[in-house]
Parts: structure tokens; sequence; C-alpha cells
């Protein structure tokens, strides 16, 4: 059974898994689909109508959670277990998959593919048509453009690889490639495609070298690739691939 809050609005044609929760409220409109044990907090809005949207429905996966003041727009579906921050607003023609963190204050523009366990801090803003493969990191204030010469009707987005990093307030102009492995630093501003494992540092970006150059300021040890050491909030299965692909390097984890 769905726990609703006397306060909140599922309007009929919603669909409630088992063991959904929805907080004081909250609106939960026709045609959202929530998986079981998915929580949503006070204040959000689940399934706003647009005519922008390609179909009229919006998915999430088991185990969700959707904190307080969020708002999701309908077209679009996500993995299990999302997890957000507060004040988060996702507009439609979003695909995402497991494991997806938007952190406080995000906006994602939306008609935006996101992958597995991608990880967004606060603040962060995906603009539309953007692409960001399996295990990236966006951290606070980072933004993806997508309009070359704006304001036009002509959009392409950014796509950001398998491992990419890309550091606080660090803006990646439109149509730009961050390659798998990558590290773009702190206040960067990326005009040009960043090849894999390379560091991308300054404005405007300039490619400086591997990202092995970095060293682990705590144990001295190469900081990247970073899935060599960290492995936190990472299923056991794929943590063993990681250690495996780098058994016996230097910096290791055991």
């Amino acid at each position: 059974m769905a726990a609703i809050h006397p306060s909140a609005i599922v309007e009929s044609g919603a669909e409630l898994g088992k063991d959904v929760s929805i907080g004081p409220f909250s609106i939960v409109h026709a045609g959202v689909r929530l998986g079981e044990g998915t929580r949503v907090e006070s204040f959000c809005e689940l399934g706003v109508a647009t005519p922008l949207a390609t179909f009229p429905t919006l998915e999430i996966g088991a185990g969700g959670l959707i904190r307080s003041h969020s708002v999701f727009y309908t077209g679009s579906r996500f993995g299990a277990r999302l997890r957000t921050g507060h004040r988060v607003t996702v507009r439609e023609g979003t695909r995402a998959g497991t494991d997806l963190q938007i952190g406080t204050l995000c906006d994602i523009q939306g008609h935006c593919e996101i992958g597995d366990y991608v990880k967004m801090h606060s603040n962060v803003h995906i603009g539309h048509k953007s692409r960001i493969h399996n295990y990236v990191w966006l951290f606070p204030y980072v933004v993806l453009t997508n309009d070359p010469h704006p304001p036009s009707e002509f959009l392409v987005g950014c796509t950001l690889h398998e491992f990419a990093v890309v550091a606080t307030m660090s803006i990646v102009l439109p149509g730009v490639q961050v390659g798998r492995g990558a590290f773009v630093g702190a206040m960067t501003l990326v005009r040009e495609d960043v090849p894999a494992d390379t560091i991308c540092v300054g404005v405007p970006g300039k490619n400086v070298g591997p990202t092995t150059k970095i060293r682990h300021k705590g144990t001295g040890f190469p900081a990247y690739p970073w899935r060599r050491h960290f492995h936190r909030g990472y299923p056991a299965e794929v943590v063993a691939l990681w250690k495996a692909e780098f058994e016996g390097q230097e910096g290791s984890s055991e």
C-alpha cells in the first residue's frame, strides 16, 4: 500500500508501486509511474504537462528519493534508485539510468541522455541535448551549454564520456566532447574536445597532459583514474572489476 499524506494530491491515472510514500502538499499527476519503495517528500510536483514532451508519462524506477520542492515534467524516464536534493527541476525528454544523483538546485533542461551512476553536486545546469555517459561526476555550478550563437533554434549538446570529472564552476561549450576519464579543472572554459584521460584547465581551457600527472594529496599516488581508489557508493560487482583492472598498479586499493 502507498502512504499518501492527507494534503497531497494524487490524480487518477497515476500508478504507485508498493510502499511508495507521498509527502505533504505534493502533487502527482496522471501518467506518473512511481516504482516500488519510492519516496516523494513535501511540496513536490511530478508529471507537469508540457506540449514539448514526446510521450505523456513520467516514469521513476524503484527505490527513488525525491526531496522537497522538486519538480519533474512529464515525458521522462529514470532508472532505479534516483536520488535528488531539494528544489530540483527536471524538464521533459530526460532519459536516465540507475543510481542517478541530482544535487540541490540542479536544473536539467531536458531532451538529454544520462547513463548509470552519474553524480551531480548542487547547482549544476544541464542544457538540452546533453549526453552524459556512465560514472560521470559533475561538481557544483558546472554548466553544460548547447547554443553556439545564442539566441537561436540550433542546439548542439555536449557529450561527457565514462568516468569524466568536471570540477566546480566549469563551463562546457556547445558540441564539445569530454573524453573517457578526462579531468576538467575548476573554473575552466572548455572550448575544444578533451581527449580521454587528459587534464583540461584554464580560461580558455587547454589540454595540459595526462591525468596520471595529478597526485593524490593524501597518499602521493596517482589520483586518476579515480576508480582505482574511490569506490564508495558503487556496487560490489563493479568495484571488483575496477580492482581487477588496476591490480598491482601504483595507488591501487586493496
